[in-house]
């Protein structure tokens, strides 16, 4: 796990330029604490930052092969999980390896069968190779887009970076935020190559994207396919138990301590299940760890997303498979430290204004960091397996929009926070039926199957090519910010591929959410587990954090040509800080949060807005 940059200009002699690939590179020390590397050559410069996980010895970066054509150097971050596969494979075909590392298995696999590496590999990645053999840059990044990638165009080459702030280190990069940038921002549809920056895209999860001479050119390699699934129940359930088994096997391989992040749903219990069952066979035991808020559990009160507190599901899953559990207990002070705020914003490079979500998670994966430095989550299983409210919700599935976004009307603009003039220039409405038509527009459908079948692949399929990403970059985004890798057993491309083509009716057979999943590892999970309904990731209920919000805000208020109020109303900052804030709706604290991001986005990346 690592982060990775660079800069191809067939124009410029970037051998000169090695203090600005410095200056790229540095950005993301975070990421990789462990080691930094560069590498350059006349039109190519490569930057690497490593967080060690296997071979700590023998996976520095950037790696290069000479060849009698040329030189082939690559930057990789990531885990291929079928590494040892391959290698056997490509040691069958000849090849020699000087190191244990999996970069250097998919160098060679590089080598062996160009571009279409990325169809045997197994795993989370971006990496980017240049290969002076035909003087071209090849980016190419995993199928469900785990790992972020960037990428910016110049007039003759082009700059890529694990994230945006390590190409905007470079001077060619400008810090430009047009109207569409803001778009996105505020509407929580995950436009597929978005990025904030007026100018810079995403390379696209299952995606290739060749850059030489005459520009850059964009292959998908892996998407979403409609099949026919012709398993029963229980060959479904069993064949879901095998790859799960499986996978979390495979995802448990490291060199350096491993732990789960366990919330007490279904979701992180099973891969708590199955990861300390395999962890006994080695004679070790596993280690647990939650995040909780300060009398979260003893004053709980049901809302719309959260019937039940996660910590007595805790402990009974921590009792079943003797983990090791330890609990990460946050107050308000803690959760709105604007120290703690900057640094979550600074790591995300976008100020999402998802708040005490945010902020819990980067102070959770600093308490872990020093005990373990993988740690396996249950990221995506909601997507995979349809386990949100709003799946099963009539009316939000039907909206015709996103179901998220029908589910909990108003989020999408802060609960009103931005001002009129602005709210009219970007049109949220309209960009979000634009990309809701966009997106229904890509899938594939089969043929004989019944309305509510098609419109539930429908729902699907816009989980998982739009809202996963949204959430799979904040937690790399979070974890990566204090030298975690953070490991999803539920986006193994082969669990998604079967699970997505499994009817509607098969993912609810018992009446309930998640069947499949449910039926799948309930022989490792508690039963208060089994039985319990979906609870999204805590947020603190304390009267508290919404008091310390419009503490802030005023301050906000109070300084003279702040630029956050280009784009938020004075108008209802000044009544939100006015409200009791025992009582305020979580819609006035989402947007306080928004503002506050703002504020101290503005502040750290100094922007030039274009609306």
């Amino acid at each position: 796990m690592c982060g990775i940059t660079g800069w191809v200009s067939f124009e410029t002699d970037l051998t000169q330029r090695r203090e600005v690939l410095d200056a790229m590179t540095g950005t993301m020390a975070c990421r990789g604490p462990d080691d930094s590397g560069t590498w350059l050559a006349p039109h190519a410069a490569l930057g690497h930052r490593r967080l060690a996980i296997i071979d700590l010895p023998g996976g520095r970066q950037p790696m290069s092969v000479t060849t009698p054509a040329g030189e082939v150097a690559m930057v990789y971050s990531g885990e291929a999980y079928n590494f040892t596969e391959l290698r056997r494979e490509l040691e069958g075909k000849g090849h020699t390896f000087r190191t244990d590392s999996d970069t250097e298995v998919v160098l060679h696999g590089y080598l062996e069968w160009g571009e279409s590496v990325a169809d045997h590999l197994n795993g989370m990645y971006a990496f980017a190779i240049w290969d002076a053999r035909d003087e071209k840059l090849v980016m190419i990044r995993d199928r469900m887009g785990i790992k972020p990638f960037y990428y910016y165009p110049t007039r003759d080459g082009v700059l890529f970076g694990s994230e945006p702030k390590a190409i905007l280190a470079n001077p060619a990069a400008k810090r430009i935020v047009d109207a569409d940038g803001l778009r996105e921002l505020f509407s929580f549809t995950k436009q597929p190559g978005w990025s904030l920056w007026f100018g810079m895209s995403e390379v696209e999860p299952g995606t290739i994207v060749r850059v030489d001479r005459d520009g850059a050119h964009t292959r998908t390699y892996w998407k979403l396919e409609a099949r026919e699934h012709t398993d029963d129940q229980e060959t479904t359930v069993a064949r879901v138990r095998e790859l799960m088994t499986d996978i979390v096997h495979r995802q448990l391989v490291a060199d350096v301590p491993r732990c789960v992040l366990l919330s007490g749903g279904l979701d992180s219990s099973a891969i708590t299940g199955l990861a300390a069952a395999r962890l006994r066979e080695e004679g070790e035991q596993l280690r647990t760890f939650s995040v909780d808020f300060v009398g979260q559990e003893e004053n709980f009160k049901p809302d719309e997303m959260r019937d039940t507190p996660d910590s007595p599901f805790i402990r009974d899953v921590a009792k079943l498979v003797g983990s090791a559990h330890q609990d990460v207990v946050l107050d308000p002070a803690a959760l709105t430290d604007p120290a703690v705020r900057r640094a979550v914003l600074t790591a995300r490079d976008i100020p999402a204004g998802l708040g005490d979500m945010d902020t819990s998670l980067y102070l959770l994966f600093k308490a872990i960091r020093a005990e373990s430095t993988v740690a396996l989550s249950g990221e995506s299983a909601d997507e995979v397996f349809g386990g949100y409210r709003w799946f099963h919700d009539d009316t939000a599935r039907n909206a015709g929009t996103f179901p998220w976004l029908a589910f909990r009307t108003g989020v999408q603009d802060g609960g009103n926070l931005l001002r009129p003039d602005v709210s009219r220039k970007l049109d949220l409405d309209g960009y979000i039926a634009d990309q809701y038509r966009t997106a229904l527009a890509q899938v594939e459908h089969l043929d004989g199957v019944s309305a509510d079948e098609r419109r539930m692949r429908e729902v699907c399929h816009l989980h998982l090519t739009r809202m996963v990403r949204a959430l799979l970059d904040r937690k790399d985004r979070a974890s990566m910010a204090v030298g975690l890798e953070v490991r999803v057993p539920f986006c193994d491309h082969r669990l998604v591929e079967y699970v997505y083509n499994t009817p509607w009716s098969l993912k609810t057979f018992d009446g309930r959410e998640k069947s499949l999943l449910r039926h799948a590892t309930k022989h490792v999970l508690p039963q208060s587990v089994v039985d319990r309904v979906k609870s999204p990731y805590p947020s603190t209920q304390d009267p508290g954090y919404a008091a310390a919000l419009q503490q802030q805000a005023k301050e906000v208020l109070a300084t003279p040509g702040d630029p956050v109020f280009e784009l938020a109303s004075r108008e209802w900052v000044t009544d939100a800080v006015s409200q009791d804030p025992a009582t305020m709706t979580s819609l006035t604290r989402h947007g306080l949060d928004r503002l506050l991001d703002l504020h101290h986005w503005f502040d750290i990346y100094r922007p030039e807005l274009r609306v």
